[in-house]
């Protein structure tokens, strides 16, 4: 079906749209990635999903597309693939030290995101500050982990594709479904991956909950950190995991409730210099980490040990 039908399905308002099935969004995304239309179509199509909001079906197809058309990784271990498209405005980004204390512990991690935000401090330029450049293809990735490093890859060498779908929100002035389909891609082939996903408004935590069950996902979900997906370093929040689409409430913990006791030492400033080499003296343990963080760290080592002891989870999320 022409791009020009779906937007008049989808383009009716909150109200009066209709919603795609799986195949159809999957049809939809390919032939925006593909290049098959016009920039005006685009920009419809990004500001009327933008209204009218996605299903979970709509999700998968999107999903799916991208999936079909990105770098894919190989690996024969789990990996730990944390999506960064948020960054940083007022507090830290810390996601680089959850994928540093991750990788400490022995754990495969692959980062991705955009390289630059000209509002926000990415995590692609705290890699950079720490020495850990943006992995250039898979052979680099492969090299990370030798090293017992974690990976960090541009969502454009992933797919140049989606890193021009994400660009349409400098036109535009807003986010569209792109964001959210870059934040599921699990660009791993021969191992299981253990997903992260964060939301802010609580309507999307339900989404994703969903999601993970329909995708027979392995997924922790929190509410994050203005929009990533690691612990807040003051107060733990609620986190959830699924493995194979099935809940783990025995690797899941409630949000933090009361009062903090006291304040946990962070960066005196949230640039990129200044993150990273906070992130470098809790890494030699000359200060301590986060207590959320770490917690959300045993939660995911616990996670991916009973992925990698139980081989009928062993499939792609």
């Amino acid at each position: 079906m022409s791009i020009k039908a779906y937007i008049k399905e989808i383009g009716r308002g909150h109200e009066g749209a209709r919603s795609l099935d799986r195949e159809q969004a999957q049809d939809l995304m390919g032939q925006v990635l593909d290049g098959a239309v016009t920039d005006l179509e685009i920009g419809a199509f990004a500001l009327a999903m933008r209204i009218k909001g996605e299903t979970v079906d709509e999700l998968m197809g999107f999903a799916d597309a991208v999936q079909a058309r990105a770098l894919a990784i190989d690996s024969e271990r789990p990996v730990i693939v944390i999506p960064s498209y948020n960054g940083a405005r007022r507090l830290p980004n810390l996601t680089p030290l959850l994928a540093m204390r991750l990788a400490q512990e022995g754990a495969r991690v692959l980062v991705h995101g955009p390289r630059h935000d000209p509002a926000r401090v990415t995590s692609a330029e705290i890699f950079q500050a720490l020495g850990l450049p943006a992995a250039d293809g898979a052979s680099a990735v492969h090299e990370s982990w030798h090293r017992h490093e974690p990976a960090f890859i541009t969502t454009e060498a992933l797919s140049p594709a989606l890193q021009r779908l994400l660009d349409v929100r400098w036109v535009v002035g807003l986010r569209n479904s792109g964001h959210t389909v870059a934040k599921l891609l699990r660009p791993i082939a021969g191992a299981p991956t253990m997903g992260l996903s964060s939301y802010t408004h609580p309507e999307f935590g339900t989404l994703m909950s969903s999601f993970a069950e329909r995708t027979s996902a392995n997924l922790m979900l929190l509410r994050g950190t203005e929009g990533e997906a690691v612990a807040d370093p003051r107060r733990c929040p609620k986190i959830e995991v699924w493995l194979n689409g099935q809940s783990q409430p025995d690797l899941a913990c409630p949000a933090q409730e009361g009062t903090l006791a006291e304040l946990p030492v962070l960066p005196r400033a949230i640039d990129a210099a200044t993150v990273a080499v906070y992130i470098q003296a809790v890494a030699a343990g000359e200060k301590p980490a986060p207590t959320p963080l770490e917690r959300q760290v045993d939660l995911l080592m616990r996670s991916l040990a009973r992925l990698e002891a139980a081989p009928a989870l062993e499939r792609r999320a």
